[in-house]
């Protein structure tokens, strides 16, 4: 399998965020990455998630949602971290730069989010109704999407850790509130970051197979 891997500054608002883009040949989906809080493009369990895509011919991008010097002042204050509206609005800039870009304009665009950065994928993805057809939240707090979850209509997969129970319930709750389609997937033995032996594997082989059945 032949693959481009080009590193990409996007500029979102006033500031310019930097991401890795990786097109297999013959892509016809790309999922854009949001991670969590005190994370980056280069979070090894996001890279391993997206290198499995890779594998199943969906293109993907994982980016910065914080400018370094903004991710410095997180570090010392937590003022970003929770700041989903800002992170939301940073996931649609780099959404509508891909649909202008001649390499990924005609894919199908599906968002990966984990932990707060779920929450930023389904308020992108409310706002962007016509342009996202799946999300996949990974360890999420969708709960924090809010008054936005009635407005998603992209088939929605949330994967919880088993031993994860605080956030199970949030996202029992999360469920609730959303009229699309939806799905709750716990794996058993799995905490928060599923480090345990073959957890995260299990999480890319369903997440694999959730996007490859929407971005189509």
């Amino acid at each position: 399998m032949t693959q481009q891997e080009i590193a990409v500054r996007i500029p979102v608002g006033q500031v310019v965020v930097e991401g890795n883009l990786a097109i297999p040949s013959d892509s016809k989906g790309i999922v854009i990455f949001a991670h969590g809080s005190g994370s980056s493009r280069f979070s090894s369990r996001n890279q391993y998630v997206a290198k499995e895509f890779n594998k199943a011919k969906i293109a993907t991008l994982l980016f910065d949602l914080l400018t370094n010097e903004e991710d410095q002042a997180d570090i010392e204050t937590a003022e970003y971290r929770f700041n989903i509206k800002l992170l939301a609005e940073r996931l649609i800039g780099a959404t509508e730069w891909l649909k202008k870009d001649p390499q990924t304009k005609t894919l199908i665009f599906g968002y990966f989010g984990a932990s707060t950065g779920a929450a930023a994928a389904l308020i992108a993805a409310a706002k962007l109704p016509k342009d996202i057809a799946a999300v996949v939240s990974r360890g999420g707090r969708p709960d924090l999407a809010a008054n936005y979850l009635p407005k998603v209509v992209a088939p929605t997969l949330l994967l919880v850790g088993g031993l994860d129970t605080e956030v199970i319930e949030l996202n029992r709750q999360a469920m609730g509130q959303m009229s699309a389609e939806k799905k709750l997937v716990i794996i058993l033995g799995a905490t928060h970051l599923f480090e345990e032996p073959g957890k995260l594997e299990e999480v890319a082989k369903i997440s694999t197979e959730w996007f490859s059945r929407y971005l189509k």
